[in-house]
Order: C-alpha cells, then sequence, then structure tokens
C-alpha cells in the first residue's frame, strides 16, 4: 500500500485527476448497484465515467506530445489506453443497456488497471524500435485493445450469468421503447464484437510481420498466444451451434478464453522464450 501510495504521488496531475475520477465513478456505481440514489445517482455515475474519460484522453495526448511518437509502447502505456478503450466501451454499454452491475464491475476494473499502471517500473519514455515504427502500429495495438475490453465485457457478463442465469435486462430501443435480454444474451453481443476485433488485429499483425520481417507468422510467443485466445472464442462460437450446448458452458467458456486474453497481454514475461519477443511487455 505504502509503494502504491508513493508511485501514485509521483504520477502526473493528469493521471492523479483520472484516477480519482474512476475511484469516485466506482462508489458512485457501488451505489446504483445497491439501488440506491436513484436516477440523479445514475446520471453522477455516467459523467464520473465521461471524465474519466475525457481526463484519460488528454493525459494520452500528453503523453504523445512528450514522446513525440504514439503512446502505446511500455506496458504502462498499454494500461492507460487499456483504460481509455474500456471507458468508451463502458459509456457505449451505458447508453443502450440499463445493467446497473455492469457499470460497478467496469469502474472497479479501471481503478485496478489505472493503479496498476501507477505501479509500473516503464513510465519513463522510450524510443520505438525500428520495427515499431510503422504505420500499422496505431490500428493494431488500438484494435486489439478495443477487443480486449469487449472480452472485458464479455467477461463481466459470463460471471453474472454464472451468478443469476434468469436475470431480465431492459435495453433502450428506437422511439423509447424497451426490450429484454439475458447477462448470456449480452456476452454473447459482446463476444461478437470483440471476436471480429481480434481477428482484424491478427490480419494486422500478419500483414505487419510481412513487412516487418518477410513473413507474415514467425511463431513469436505473443502471436501464439493471441492466436491460442482467438482460437478458444472460435471453439465457443462453434459450439454454441451446436445441439444440447447450454449458455452455462458458454459461461465458462468465455471465463477461460477471457483467461487467455489475459495471460496473452500480461503473461508473456513468464514463459522461457519472451525475451525473442519482440512485443511482450515486461
Amino acid at each position: 500500500m505504502i509503494a502504491f501510495v508513493e508511485s501514485l504521488s509521483q504520477q502526473s496531475p493528469l493521471f492523479l485527476a483520472s484516477f480519482a475520477a474512476y475511484a469516485a465513478m466506482a462508489a458512485a456505481y457501488a451505489l446504483v448497484a445497491l439501488d440506491k440514489g436513484g436516477k440523479l445517482l445514475r446520471i453522477t455515475a455516467s459523467l464520473l465515467a465521461l471524465t474519466g474519460f475525457c481526463l484519460t484522453t488528454a493525459l494520452i495526448a500528453q503523453r504523445w506530445i512528450e514522446a513525440g511518437r504514439p503512446p502505446f509502447k511500455s506496458l504502462y502505456e498499454s494500461l492507460i489506453l487499456f483504460t481509455w478503450c474500456t471507458t468508451f466501451l463502458h459509456l457505449a454499454v451505458e447508453r443502450f443497456y440499463r445493467i446497473a452491475w455492469f457499470g460497478f464491475l467496469s469502474a472497479g476494473f479501471l481503478v485496478v488497471v489505472h493503479g496498476y499502471a501507477a505501479l509500473k517500473s516503464d513510465a519513463d519514455i522510450v524510443n520505438l524500435p525500428a520495427a515499431l515504427q510503422s504505420i500499422w502500429f496505431v490500428p493494431h495495438v488500438v484494435v486489439y485493445f478495443f477487443g480486449y475490453a469487449g472480452v472485458f465485457f464479455a467477461f463481466s457478463a459470463a460471471m453474472l450469468h454464472l451468478w443469476r442465469p434468469d436475470t431480465q435486462l431492459h435495453l433502450r430501443i428506437a422511439k423509447g421503447g424497451t426490450a429484454t435480454m439475458t447477462y448470456a444474451g449480452f456476452m454473447h453481443k459482446t463476444i461478437l464484437f470483440a471476436f471480429v476485433l481480434l481477428t482484424v488485429g491478427l490480419v494486422m499483425g500478419s500483414v505487419w510481420a510481412k513487412a516487418a520481417w518477410g513473413d507474415y507468422w514467425v511463431w513469436d510467443p505473443k502471436e501464439s498466444w493471441a492466436l491460442v485466445s482467438w482460437l478458444v472464442f472460435v471453439i465457443y462460437l462453434h459450439l454454441r451451434s451446436t445441439r444440447g450446448f447450454s449458455e452455462r458452458q458458454g459461461a465458462w467458456l468465455t471465463v477461460a478464453g477471457s483467461a487467455a486474453i489475459a495471460f496473452t497481454y500480461l503473461g508473456m514475461h513468464l514463459l522461457p522464450t519472451a525475451e525473442a519477443s519482440a512485443h511482450v511487455y515486461q
């Protein structure tokens, strides 16, 4: 705890302001999830999310100007980007779905990710290696992190389904009407969204690898695990169309796919081949 406070004290004012916004957002959504405060508190929580998003946008822009390059190279920078992408999707979910528990879970997740960024020792600005100085760098990374953010919401829906499988969600539709959906239904929608982005990210990475190293696939450990995590969701989509496949099984497959994504993002440095990778976050 002392190390965290010390690390937090060394961050920029924009980082501290965005972290404070997410912490306040988490507190507000906790009360919303407990059905406290009514409509006014829900609006306040949404405004805090929007504030955090704007502050994180400014933080990324500031880092971009200071570094003179897209600020997506280090683990610290990628965590800030992950926060930004997740907040953006949270605002979209908040706009179209009335799911109080999602607000609480995403707010808590944002506090954890942003706080973890403060603890990282790679906050110093470093130059991009030659292999990353490509037009594919920004779209590849941003598409993947939106996919990761989508996987987080799918994971949240899977856990909520395992907890309350019969819960009916109320969705906003055109002309002020509403429709209903289960957590499993929302989970499937977010998996489709994330799967498309993960697929596009894989294709972009292959094209980039061809330009940088002369081959579409070089079996880099990050590439291999990106493929593994993608295949888990391929299995989910295939099995979902088969007879006898249950929503509970789908939820557990989603949890497994989310774990694979988390390892792909944060666990690569544990592999003995990590040093051979050109893009493993240390």
